[in-house]
This record gives structure tokens, sequence and C-alpha cells, in this order.
């Protein structure tokens, strides 16, 4: 979506992979993992390196070891993607990377048309839990939109984009954005997750704050004072409610003719890749 990124920031290697997608981009310059443990990136790369592209011996990398939250309050480096990928929100320490003040923070280190995305699960979750996390999300950056990810057709986990200036996704743009040859890594890498094609990555749209934010109304925030969201997250430990809460957001989930622009095929089609979808198709 971003016209031109040249500066990462991943939030946690983990197996390497999400960071490692930024190696298939031929614009990106510097890629920057903040990672709290320093046994991972070495261990990971031993088992994953085909999966991240071995990000970890890629030179663009730059491997910051230290808590994410402590580095962004220290830095002033500035980046055109961060991308948040933590732990789950039950596990004691990460609702720390969900506070509305952290999503502050993260938002004064983007640049002008900079992107934040975070990973949310919707397994083990409960509807509590994940309108916190919608609404908290919300507050800090009200342009946000939701995207999800279906497994066999059923809901299980999302990822939230936050930007400050509105979004707007023209998808002939993007279409000829990965037609170019120097895209093809790009592509390539889309279609190992089962993905073909650009409408099939927009499909997967769920709402934005213009319609969601019906839903998460009222829902506690969490902040730094109380972290309020270890204590709800907790509740949803063994549940499996991911598709439920899925079908809700859906519920609410208005067409979107202000954030997709494009030719009107393109838009119809898109409009029916969101229907499939929608029906697990």
């Amino acid at each position: 979506i971003h016209p031109n990124p040249k500066s990462v920031l991943g939030i946690g290697f983990g197996a390497g992979v999400s960071a490692g997608t930024f190696t298939r981009y031929p614009g990106i310059e510097k890629i920057t993992v903040c990672e709290i443990e320093p046994v991972i990136p070495p261990a990971s790369t031993r088992y994953f390196a085909a999966q991240d592209y071995d990000v970890y011996h890629n030179p663009r990398t730059h491997i910051v070891y230290d808590d994410a939250r402590h580095y962004l309050l220290t830095t002033t480096e500035k980046f055109d993607i961060i991308a948040s990928d933590p732990l789950d929100v039950f596990v004691k320490g990460t609702a720390a990377l969900y506070s509305k003040e952290y999503f502050e923070v993260v938002k004064q280190h983007l640049n002008p048309g900079g992107m934040f995305s975070l990973y949310v699960p919707l397994y083990e979750t409960d509807e509590p839990t994940i309108k916190s996390e919608l609404e908290t999300f919300f507050q800090a950056f009200p342009n946000a939109t939701v995207w999800s990810n279906t497994r066999e057709g059923l809901g299980y986990d999302m990822v939230f984009m936050g930007q400050v200036e509105p979004l707007r996704i023209n998808l002939d743009e993007v279409e000829q954005r990965l037609a170019r040859p120097d895209y093809a890594p790009v592509a390539e890498s889309l279609k190992g997750i089962g993905v073909p094609s650009s409408l099939d990555l927009f499909a997967t749209f769920a709402g934005q704050k213009s319609d969601l934010g019906n839903w998460t109304k009222g829902a506690q925030i969490n902040r730094d004072a109380d972290l309020r969201l270890s204590y709800l997250a907790g509740w949803g430990i063994n549940s499996a409610l991911e598709d439920v809460l899925y079908r809700q957001m859906l519920r609410y989930r208005e067409r979107p003719d202000k954030l997709f622009t494009g030719s009107p095929d393109k838009i119809q089609a898109l409009y029916g890749a969101m229907m499939r979808e929608s029906a697990g198709q």
C-alpha cells in the first residue's frame, strides 16, 4: 500500500518471517528489528532461514536488542512502516504493547504517510478483549482499518493498520506495482501464503472506525496506568470464539466506498471478492 517505503521497524523477531517479507521490496533500504531476547534471531535463522529469507544476515537488517517501548521512547528515528507482531495478548507483559500511550508513541515515530500494523489474535479471545484492543487502537489512530486472516473460511486472527492521514488505496496503482519486474519477489511472497492477487489481499478488509466504532463503543481502554487488557485477556484463554467474533465484526462492516479507488470494474471485482471472503469461499 505504501507507495515508496524505505525504512521499516519490526517489533519482535520471532521466526523472522514478518521482518523477512520486507527484504522482498526493492525500495527498502533499512530494516530495524527490535527484539528483547538475543537468543531468538540466531536460533530462528538456524531453523527458518528459508521461510524468513535469511533476514538476519541481510545487509539491510539491523537488530536492536531492547524492549520495544524503551527503544521507541529513547530513539529519535522515524520510519515509513512499523510492524508489530508481539506475543499473544494474554501473555504477561504483552498488554503494554497494546496500550493507548504506546500507540501514541508509535505514531510519533512514523514519517509522513507512514503506516503501523499490529497483529491481533481472535483465537483464545472473547468479546470484551477484542473490543478493548480495537477501541484503544481507534483512539490513537482514528483512520485505522482492520484486515482479517481466515483459516478454512473461518475467522482466526487480524491485522489492525493505523496511519495519521485517511487511507486511500488505488487498486489500479497497486496492481501495476505488483506487475513490475522489481516487484516479482513481492508477488511470489504473497502467493506463498495463499494471496495470488491484490484483490485477494484487499478482500480481507473487515472494517474501520466509521463502522466498527459502533460495535466497540464503550469498550474499556487499555492504558499504561492500569493495563486493563492484561486482566480482560485472561478470561478469553481456552475460548473458541474466533469465528463468532469475526462474524460479529462483519455485521457492522459497511461498503468502503471512500477507502478504495480505481477503475469501476476493479472496484466491483473487489466487492465481489469481499463477499466471497466473508462467505468463506
